[in-house]
């Protein structure tokens, strides 16, 4: 099967079906953020530094880097945030921008094989990314939408990522460095939206071959206890095909249903990477065996109610 290789200077990480799932940190995005928006304007990346960390401490594989705030200057600040995350992290990098000029930038400083994120199904998109891609050497998310806008027939979709790795390959891209977003929609505005999304997501698996990706916590905006339907969402999408996603990290229930779900497909042999995060570390062993204060704690339920045995 298909397997996607993204890399920094010096760590791999690779996408794929018969592979654990790849979780793309999000949170290194000022949108709906305002201070780090307004942080980041100002030349103050203390905060997406503090979020790089964060992110891969808590299992994140890659991290995906935005610098879209209005009326700035995001050439120089996505170059700069790219600079700083790989400086402090060797995870691979998505280089997130709307805007080719600011993904020129990102990828002109970038330290090994970049996630371009993202291209979409317009030809003047394609015209302006794909060479972009080819030049440095990238790999592209490819987003299922085109001039006609979000189709909510999952097949239309399916033939506008069809198109976009056709394209690819014109400009020399092979579909193994085209990772498709399908486009994942509110479910509370769209109650099919779930079923849509695993439709395409074995369509791109079976006839295209490709892997793909999403922005998950979309699926649950606007709804309560967010976690819980993102992670449902996720283990879904994992069984029709989904191979990694642009996600919180820091949410350990989103967290532990994708490596639940890796073990359950047989993507973690022997459970070891669960056992590893989860394994509960056995307390410190005091003299004689017992646990520090445990002979003082027994006393102390004890002490006062001995029955006197004859």
């Amino acid at each position: 099967m298909t397997d996607t290789i993204i890399s920094s200077a010096t760590r791999e990480v690779v996408i794929g079906f018969d592979r654990p799932f790849v979780m793309i940190g999000e949170r290194i995005n000022p949108t709906g953020r305002k201070i780090l928006a307004a942080e980041m304007a100002a030349g103050d990346f203390s905060r997406v530094e503090a979020d790089a960390r964060a992110q891969v401490a808590a299992g994140a594989h890659m991290l995906d880097v935005n610098a879209g705030i209005p009326l700035a200057d995001e050439p120089a600040i996505l170059a700069k945030s790219v600079q700083l995350v790989q400086s402090v992290t060797d995870v691979p990098l998505s280089i997130d921008s709307s805007i080719v000029a600011a993904l020129a930038a990102g990828l002109a400083v970038y330290k090994g094989k970049a996630l371009v994120n993202s291209v979409t199904g317009e030809d003047e998109r394609l015209e302006s990314v794909l060479p972009l891609v080819k030049k440095y050497g990238a790999a592209v998310v490819a987003i299922s939408n085109d001039e006609t806008g979000i189709s909510e027939d999952p097949d239309v979709r399916f033939e506008v990522a069809k198109k976009i790795v056709h394209r690819a390959a014109d400009h020399g891209i092979p579909a193994s460095d085209v990772v498709v977003d399908p486009l994942v929609m509110p479910i509370g505005a769209i109650n099919k939206a779930c079923v849509q999304v695993t439709h395409l997501l074995r369509r791109l698996r079976n006839e295209l071959k490709v892997n793909t990706t999403c922005g998950a916590s979309n699926i649950s905006f606007g709804l309560p206890a967010r976690e819980g339907i993102t992670a449902a969402f996720l283990i879904s999408a994992m069984g029709a095909g989904m191979t990694s996603a642009i996600m919180n990290p820091l949410h350990t229930e989103i967290v532990r249903a994708i490596m639940g779900a890796d073990v359950m497909m047989g993507h973690d042999p022997d459970c070891m990477r669960w056992i590893r995060r989860f394994r509960e570390t056995p307390p410190a062993q005091g003299p004689a065996g017992a646990a520090p204060g445990e002979g003082a704690a027994r006393g102390r339920r004890e002490g006062g109610h001995r029955r006197r045995v004859s």
